[in-house]
């Protein structure tokens, strides 16, 4: 791989229909933590009191991001890279510093949890993010803090960066919140809503994203605060409650883990990914259980899920609701072609709001490889059939670089343009997929 492309070393080029069954020791693979856990953990270590060791951090681009934007704000951390470790300071709810800069990179979570966190402070905060983030959607998340008081003034267009908050604390005690474009907004008021003076509810349009929502609430429950549900659109976080210091150990990121397990039927060979088990705060470990439905077996293992291959070589279509675990949409995508017949990916239209359009990123680069996929508001149907060497655009998009990759496994000339965009979650993902085929080369 050089700076600029990566070309994908192609290790079973055959047509679905040829394929054979490969048994033996299952492929293991480590992978990073993850970076949804990971960035959470940060911003509830410093509303804790005291100090938190977080074990198994993720270090990427966006975590590195979000790790600067709390130096900045003036919490105290010690990082250790190479023992993945980072201990944070809080106190208790405060900022340090009651006005400062913040720069959020592509980072969602970041630009989402301290947009909410800062917009109840008590302070001054100029916010900015890459060109990437700039486009991408903030406008509930800002309209729920103005119902709570904040003050925001944009630079450019109003609903996205950069802007400046001008927070007060809150002014009210109920807000609502659209999350039909991105739960982070949800998650962000949820983690603040205990500074709140009053019990703060919070009512959702939309449903987008549950399984993120499940994760946060049981992340906060780790730390000490619990929400209430007087019903399935509202959220209730009382008042009193406070975030304790903790020493956390983050899980291994399962949305890394997924493109692993997608080579067993992909290349009919069992797959373990360490320390990944069924149980997990991740919404994402729900793709398993669609390999399952195209014909994989999962058990989960001491050292981790191993998912192995059909029995009889052939993988079958599937028609899926994707909505809690959209981020693996291109991961199915990728495979979809080597299918024994159409898979329908449904529930999905919120991902055009994402890194990129990735929507038209499926259908255009499958389209370029010969490969029909049908879109439709909230839905795609992708078509069997082998795919044409291709260069694949990334759009500046990490799923798109590491989902597509899996495609040039099984069909030759299948070239990654930009890869170095893994940095934003897995910056080692295309040295780990070229110790993959290492492996299987020496089988």
């Amino acid at each position: 791989m050089n700076s600029t492309t990566y070309h994908v070393p192609c290790i079973y080029p055959l047509a679905p229909a040829d394929c054979t069954p490969v048994s033996g020791k299952p492929l293991t693979v480590c992978v990073p933590g993850s970076k949804s856990i990971t960035n959470r953990a940060l911003l509830l270590a410093t509303l804790a009191k005291g100090s938190s060791t977080l074990r198994g951090v993720l270090f990427s681009d966006d975590s590195r991001h979000f790790l600067k934007c709390i130096q900045d704000l003036g919490f105290e951390t010690e990082v250790d890279e190479p023992a993945r470790t980072i201990r944070v300071t809080g106190h208790g709810g405060e900022v340090p510093k009651a006005e400062a800069s913040q720069y959020v990179g592509s980072a969602g979570t970041a630009a989402r949890f301290l947009t909410a966190y800062l917009g109840i402070c008590h302070g001054t905060y100029h916010m900015d993010a890459s060109e990437q983030m700039r486009k991408r959607p903030m406008a509930p998340l800002l309209a729920s803090l103005k119902e709570l008081g904040c003050e925001i003034t944009y630079e450019g267009k109003e609903g996205f960066f950069p802007f400046t908050l001008k927070s007060n604390g809150f002014a009210a005690d109920t807000i609502t919140v659209d999350i039909e474009h991105s739960s982070q907004f949800l998650s962000a008021l949820l983690i603040a809503a205990c500074l709140s003076p009053k019990d703060m509810q919070i009512q959702v349009e939309g449903t987008h994203g549950m399984a993120y929502i499940r994760m946060t609430e049981a992340m906060m429950a780790q730390f000490g605060v619990h929400t209430d549900h007087p019903a399935s659109d509202c959220f209730v976080v009382k008042h009193g409650q406070h975030y304790q210091a903790l020493d956390y150990q983050i899980e291994p990121d399962v949305s890394a883990a997924c493109y692993f397990y997608a080579m067993a039927p992909l290349l009919n060979i069992p797959v373990c990914v360490e320390n990944v088990h069924f149980d997990s705060l991740q919404g994402d470990v729900e793709f398993i259980r669609i390999l399952e439905k195209m014909g994989c077996q999962a058990t989960d293992t001491e050292q981790g899920i191993v998912v192995m291959p059909p029995t009889d070589g052939h993988f079958h279509g599937v028609d899926v609701n994707m909505s809690a675990c959209s981020d693996q949409a291109i991961t199915l995508a990728a495979i979809a072609p080597f299918a024994d017949s159409p898979t329908t990916i449904r529930g999905i239209g919120h991902i055009r709001y994402q890194e990129s359009n990735r929507m038209a990123a499926i259908v255009t680069e499958l389209g370029k490889m010969g490969i029909l996929c049908k879109e439709t508001e909230h839905n795609l149907t992708i078509y069997p059939g082998m795919p044409k060497a291709s260069t694949v655009e990334t759009y500046d998009d990490h799923r798109m670089a590491m989902g597509f990759s899996l495609i040039g496994l099984r069909a030759p000339g299948i070239v990654i343009d930009n890869p170095e965009c893994c940095r934003k979650t897995f910056e080692e993902y295309f040295a780990v997929l070229d110790n993959v085929v290492r492996k299987k080369k020496n089988d």
